[in-house]
């Protein structure tokens, strides 16, 4: 007897659970922002990234150059392995292997890559063999550090970011300082680093006293170039922004300095300081995006202020108080198990402890790697494989579907629906469903050749 066929309901149900229940097999270790693209690693070494591409910045031999949103919009392997350390600046990334070696890709017409060229690559290519152990990457310039603690330089020097002396682009590697170094930051115009005494010590652009060196360099260059001590002792980290910048202290307190036009500085007011000030206490890791700012403090909880008209600080509003489209003070953001943050130039995303990346922010240049081009202005998981969360199948006779699907405990799911081929264009079908979708039934207007995607994602 002929087996009787099941309907098409069920195929579609059991690939929905197959492609939501596929694991990742590595989670994600590090997160790199860039302007309007993002890096990270995954623990088996893997680098991967998402967003903007039209310089050539996500390595993976491409550029991107349609417009308007000139990315990709899904997260892609660039490295199958060995990749330790990330980073990336406006237009260009900097990422480190196991051996030590530096490699770069991405816009390159001041010398920021340091590969003795001012062309654009769109693949990595080796810069340094051996011995890196750091990288920073500002507005077309880098940094890096050697083993031996000496600090080196490459790029746009138009503001002194550099520190060597001069305002001189190059696009070779050139030693700035010779020991000591041990932790390099740079965004916009303007670096920081560390020495091995605990010393905070600066460079590059002031105009809005990102230096905290107690003045605005408001005559051109705008800013100093060589590296200056601003604190004697005691910083354990640093993040820049594109005009402010922040760092801790071995006591936990976090400190701030520089333009505060949307409260970046979360100081309260939106006055620019050209002293650090202090901002929280019980504070262990830091992160500045253009013109807005994260922390972590020691529970595991996430803190964000500042810039928030796309939503990038992912507290569910999108900030419209001209001239203010921003809060001046922390606000929290996720309660706890956030592990590390990174902010881009309109949008922000973190790690959980579980090793899972989660954005929020703009997405115009598909910088939240979510498979659409739409703003969220809270964190979403992303899928590092869109394969794993995405199906086709035919709109059923009628216009009727029904399915049901059962989640991981804890974890809230999403279901989104696109139609005629167009991904990325979801359309929410149910959102916080509270770990399942039990019995549902949507109704549309049947379209007999329409293909239809669906996705399941978790969100907060």
């Amino acid at each position: 007897m002929k087996a009787k066929r099941k309907p098409i309901q069920f195929y579609l149900l059991c690939t929905l659970l197959l492609l939501a229940f596929t694991s990742e097999a590595q989670p994600v270790t590090k997160i790199a922002t860039g302007g309007q693209f993002n890096l990270f690693l995954k623990s088996d070494g893997s680098l991967w990234g998402m967003g903007r591409n039209d310089f050539g910045e996500l390595g993976d031999g491409t550029y991107n150059t349609s417009s308007p949103h000139y990315g990709t919009n899904q997260p892609e392997q660039i490295v199958i392995s060995g990749v330790t350390k990330i980073a990336a600046g406006d237009s260009h990334s900097l990422f480190l292997k196991s051996d030590g070696s530096l490699w770069a890709m991405g816009f390159n017409h001041y010398g920021g890559l340091g590969d003795g060229t001012y062309s654009n690559t769109n693949s990595p290519e080796q810069i340094v063999s051996s011995g890196v152990t750091a990288i920073a990457a500002g507005d077309s310039y880098s940094l890096f550090l050697k083993s031996d603690g000496s600090l080196w330089a490459m790029g746009y020097n138009g503001y002194g970011g550099l520190g060597d002396g001069t305002y001189n682009n190059t696009n070779s590697a050139e030693q700035i300082v010779a020991s000591g170094v041990t932790a390099i930051s740079a965004r916009g115009l303007h670096s920081m680093f560390i020495k091995s005494d605990g010393s905070l010590w600066v460079m590059g652009d002031n105009m809005y006293g990102q230096l905290g060196d107690g003045i605005y360099n408001l005559v051109s260059p705008y800013g100093t170039n060589h590296p200056q001590q601003i604190v004697s002792s005691g910083v354990t980290a640093i993040a820049a922004g594109y005009s402010h910048s922040l760092f801790l202290k071995s006591d936990g307190s976090l400190w701030a300095m520089g333009l505060n036009n949307e409260g970046q500085l979360g100081d309260g007011t939106y006055n620019n300081a050209n002293s650090p000030e202090f901002v929280a206490s019980g504070v262990i890791a830091i992160a500045a995006g253009d013109n807005h700012s994260f922390f972590i403090k020691s529970d595991g909880s996430l803190w964000a202020m500042g810039y928030n008209q796309y939503g990038q600080l992912g507290d569910g509003t999108y900030s419209s108080n001209a001239p203010y489209f921003a809060t001046n003070r922390p606000e929290l953001i996720v309660a706890s198990n956030i592990t590390a943050i990174a902010g881009g130039n309109a949008h922000s995303i973190f790690l959980k402890s579980d090793g899972s990346l989660w954005a929020m922010g703009q997405n115009f240049y598909a910088q939240l790697g979510d498979g659409t081009f739409n703003n969220t202005n809270r964190p979403e998981q992303i899928v590092v494989n869109s394969s794993y969360n995405q199906i086709s199948g035919q709109l059923l006779s009628g216009g009727n579907m029904s399915l049901s699907f059962f989640g991981n405990a804890g974890v809230n799911y999403a279901l989104d629906r696109s139609f005629n081929l167009a991904p990325p264009n979801w359309i929410p079908q149910v959102t916080n469903s509270a770990n399942s979708f039990g019995a549902l039934v949507f109704t549309n207007t049947p379209v007999a050749t329409t293909n239809n995607f669906w996705r399941i994602r978790s969100v907060p």
